[in-house]
C-alpha cells in the first residue's frame, strides 16, 4: 500500500466510542463505583448512580446527586491508595463493603458503607467512618526504637 493511501486510511479513522457496559451483580456495580471514584471518572460514576440516588455519612444527611458530585467526589484527590477489604453481597439489594484508604498525610482509615443497587445503578449509600488504621511496624522499626 503506498504511503498516500496510508495517510488516508489513517485520516479516515475515527476513535472508536467509549461503551460502558453495565456491570453484571450488584457487587461488581460497587466495585465499578470505587474504581471510577479513585479513576476521577464522573462520567462513570454518573452511569453508575441512579438520578435519584441518595448519600448520607456522618457529615452529609441525604443529599443528592448534583451534591454528592460536589462535595464527595472530589475527595479522592486527598488519597494516595484505597483498597476495598471485604465486599459482601447484604441481601436483596445490599452490599457491605468495607475499604482502607491512605491520605496524602500517611494517615490510614478504614471506612464501611451499606449500598443499595437496584437495576445495575446505585440508589443508596450509606457511609459509615472507622478510626484511623495502625499498622504494625516493619522490622526495622523495631530494630530502631529498640537498638
Amino acid at each position: 500500500m503506498s504511503p498516500d493511501a496510508v495517510n488516508s486510511l489513517q485520516d479516515d479513522r475515527t476513535l472508536p466510542s467509549r461503551e460502558i457496559t453495565m456491570p453484571r451483580s450488584n457487587i461488581d456495580t460497587v466495585r465499578a463505583m470505587f474504581d471510577a471514584y479513585l479513576a476521577h471518572d464522573p462520567d462513570a460514576a454518573d452511569q453508575l448512580l441512579a438520578d435519584d440516588v441518595s448519600f448520607t455519612s456522618p457529615q452529609d444527611d441525604h443529599i443528592d446527586k448534583q451534591a454528592y458530585f460536589q462535595r464527595c467526589f472530589p475527595t479522592a484527590d486527598r488519597l494516595t491508595s484505597q483498597e476495598i477489604v471485604e465486599v459482601v453481597d447484604a441481601g436483596g439489594d445490599s452490599v457491605f463493603v468495607m475499604y482502607e484508604y491512605e491520605l496524602r498525610s500517611g494517615d490510614r482509615h478504614r471506612n464501611t458503607e451499606f449500598i443499595t443497587v437496584c437495576g445495575g445503578q446505585i440508589t443508596d449509600i450509606h457511609v459509615f467512618f472507622g478510626g484511623q488504621v495502625r499498622r504494625a511496624a516493619s522490622p526495622d522499626e523495631l530494630t530502631s526504637r529498640n537498638g
